[in-house]
């Protein structure tokens, strides 16, 4: 039995995985990737390869996330090299602690290879620093939802103190976000929401915390779209 490799695909540009990620893909025999992992990827992978999508859209999941944890299993138990793709970094918002779960229970041997993550290399592409010491001496990665099984939200984002907030999976959320953040911050405070970040598709909006929910609706915002608040989106570079 060989071990399984969690490899980070990054942000959706596929020049910019990782040198090892990219080689684990050429040598593997078996690649389980998700949606926002970029298939052009996969074009490095061997004419023989075995290419498993267990990809997840918003009400639309090929697998869910205990039928993938068994995907891996039963690949682990053939004798060959199995990377599980992942979109980003494996462990932001990823779910590779849960798969990691599952294979040690089964005593399957597993390396994390990190990847870029899209909560601060996104912003970056599109000319937004998450952090300037003129702006932000700090920045905070949450999710715009949580796990809906749980009894009880735990995060309340009118108490995210960091001068910088990343929002990730947050598109159908937004009202709900920015009337919390609203209790302890201005209506003025800039924002920023990159739909499709790191491709050819990326667009990216902007305008105010008052008018956030607004603005995602009136640009017809869809996922994949971060979402940054803070006043570091004055900077926007990239003009």
């Amino acid at each position: 039995m060989k071990k399984i490799y969690l490899v980070g695909a990054g942000p959706g540009d596929p020049e910019l995985i990782t040198v090892k990620g990219l080689d684990l893909i050429k040598k593997a025999d078996v690649i389980i990737y998700d949606r926002l992992a970029s298939e052009d990827l996969l074009k490095n992978a061997k004419e023989d390869a075995k290419l498993v999508y267990v990809g997840k859209r918003t009400g639309d999941h090929k697998f869910t996330q205990p039928e993938i944890n068994e995907i891996l299993v039963k690949e682990a138990a053939d004798d060959k090299v199995v990377v599980r793709l992942k979109g980003g970094d494996p462990f932001v918002f990823g779910r590779g602690g849960e798969e990691i779960t599952k294979l040690i229970e089964h005593g399957i041997a597993f390396e994390v290879v990190p990847g870029v993550t899209s909560a601060i290399s996104v912003p970056a592409l599109a000319g937004i620093p998450v952090t300037d010491r003129r702006y932000s001496s700090s920045f905070t990665i949450v999710t715009g939802q949580e796990d809906p099984t749980k009894e009880e939200e735990r995060l309340d984002y009118g108490n995210l103190n960091a001068d910088t907030v990343i929002v990730l999976m947050g598109v159908g959320n937004l009202s709900k976000i920015s009337k919390q953040m609203l209790r302890t911050r201005d209506a003025n405070t800039p924002v920023a929401i990159i739909e499709s970040g790191a491709s050819d598709k990326q667009r990216v909006v902007t305008g105010t915390l008052g008018n956030l929910a607004e603005l995602a609706e009136k640009e017809n915002i869809k996922p994949p779209a971060i979402t940054v608040i803070g006043d570091v989106v004055k900077l926007k570079f990239n003009k």
